[in-house]
C-alpha cells in the first residue's frame, strides 16, 4: 500500500482498485444481490432475501505493513446455505483445512495413496432431489460397508454437488453427484486394484440400479520425475475438485424462471449434510454447521497474522449502485498511540 487509505474519497475509491486481489468480494457480493432478488419473488423465501441482503454489507481490514496488503478482520455472514458469499468463504475454509491436514495424513500413512472418485445417478426432477439424495446416501453406506471397499480404502472424504442440466428441456431437473477422495492401501495399485468397470458395478449394486450410471475414478499418483511440490500440487487439484460449491452460483441464476428452481432446491436440501468423512479420515473436517463466522474470516489459521494486529481498521461498504465495495472512512478504527 503506497498511500494512506485515510486520504481516499469514499465516492471514487473501490476496494478492488486499492487491492486488486480482493475483487472476489465484488463478484460474490453482487451475485448474492441477484440471488436475494430471486428469493424475494416468493413470499415464503423472503427471510432468505433479508438475510442475504444484510450479508457482508461492510468489510473491515487490518494492514499487514510488512507485505503491504489488507487483511480481513471483521464482517458479518448471513450463513444461508446458497448465499454466494457464504458458499465461497465456506469452500475456501474447507479447502484450507484439507491443505493443512494433507502433510499429516501423508506422514502417518506414508505408503498409502489417493484416488478421486465421482459417482452419479440419472437426473431427477428438482422436486425429487431430497429423496434422490437420501437414496444416494444409503447407497454410499452400503458400498463403504462392502468387503471389497473396506479391503482397500482406509479413509474417505465425500462431498455432494448439485448442478443444473444445460439442456432447456431439463432446466427443472438436477444432476446430483458425489465427489470422494479415497485414501487407499499401497496394494490398491497392484493385487487389489479396482478398475472403472468394477467401481461402476459396485455403485450399481449399492444403489440397486437397473441402468449404468456415469462413474469416474482417477488415481492421484506421485510422479517420481516430479518434485515434491509438483506432486503436492496434483493432490491439491483433487482437493479443489472435491471441495467445490455445493451448487454453482450460475446454476441458481441461469434461467429466467422467477427463482422457481432455486426455491425448490432450497426446500429440498434444507438441513441436509453435504460432507461425510470416514475411516482414518473421520472428523478431519468441520461440518458446515460447525464453521463459525470467525472461521470464514480467517481462512488460514495464521497466528502470526493475528499477532501483528494493532487494532487499526480500514472500512469498506458494499454499494449496490456500483455493485462494488467502496472505501468508507466512517467504519475506520485507529490504533491507540
Amino acid at each position: 500500500m503506497n498511500q494512506s487509505c485515510h486520504n481516499f474519497n469514499p465516492e471514487i475509491n473501490f476496494l478492488s482498485e486499492l487491492s486488486p486481489t480482493e475483487i472476489s468480494w465484488d463478484q460474490h457480493r453482487s451475485m448474492a444481490e441477484d440471488l436475494a432478488v430471486l428469493y424475494n419473488r416468493n413470499i415464503k423465501f423472503g427471510k432468505y432475501a433479508d438475510r442475504i441482503n444484510g450479508c457482508s454489507g461492510y468489510l473491515k481490514f487490518g494492514v499487514d505493513a510488512d507485505q503491504g496488503k489488507l487483511v480481513l478482520k471483521e464482517v458479518w455472514f448471513c450463513r444461508c446455505r446458497y448465499c454466494t458469499v457464504c458458499q465461497w468463504r465456506r469452500t475456501l475454509k474447507m479447502r484450507a483445512m484439507m491443505y493443512q491436514n494433507i502433510d499429516k495424513i501423508i506422514q502417518s500413512h506414508p505408503t498409502h495413496r489417493w484416488v478421486f472418485l465421482t459417482l452419479t445417478v440419472k437426473n431427477p426432477h428438482v422436486s425429487d432431489t431430497r429423496q434422490t439424495l437420501k437414496e444416494m446416501n444409503a447407497g454410499w453406506q452400503r458400498m463403504v460397508q462392502s468387503k471389497r471397499f473396506k479391503g482397500v480404502v482406509d479413509g474417505f472424504i465425500r462431498t455432494t454437488e448439485i448442478t443444473r442440466p444445460e439442456k432447456k428441456s431439463e432446466r427443472m431437473n438436477v444432476h446430483p453427484h458425489f465427489h470422494a477422495m479415497l485414501l487407499v492401501k499401497s496394494t490398491y495399485f497392484n493385487r487389489d486394484y479396482i478398475n472403472q468397470v468394477e467401481w461402476t458395478d459396485m455403485w450399481i449394486k449399492a444403489m440397486r440400479l437397473d441402468y449404468y450410471p456415469q462413474v469416474d475414478i482417477r488415481a492421484v499418483k506421485p510422479n517420481p520425475r516430479k518434485t515434491v511440490d509438483e506432486n503436492k500440487s496434483k493432490l491439491h487439484g483433487a482437493v479443489l475438485e472435491t471441495f467445490k460449491y455445493s451448487i454453482k452460483p450460475f446454476d441458481m441464476l441461469a434461467y429466467d424462471d422467477s427463482g422457481e428452481w432455486l426455491h425448490e432446491i432450497t426446500t429440498q436440501t434444507h438441513k441436509m449434510r453435504f460432507i461425510a468423512t470416514g475411516g482414518v479420515l473421520r472428523g478431519i473436517l468441520k461440518s458446515d454447521d460447525e464453521i463459525t463466522n470467525e472461521d470464514m474470516i480467517h481462512i488460514t489459521d495464521d497466528d502470526l497474522e493475528r499477532s501483528k494486529d494493532n487494532g487499526e481498521r480500514i472500512g469498506f461498504s458494499y454499494m449496490a449502485q456500483y455493485r462494488r465495495y467502496v472505501y468508507n472512512p466512517k467504519l475506520n478504527e485507529y490504533a491507540e498511540p
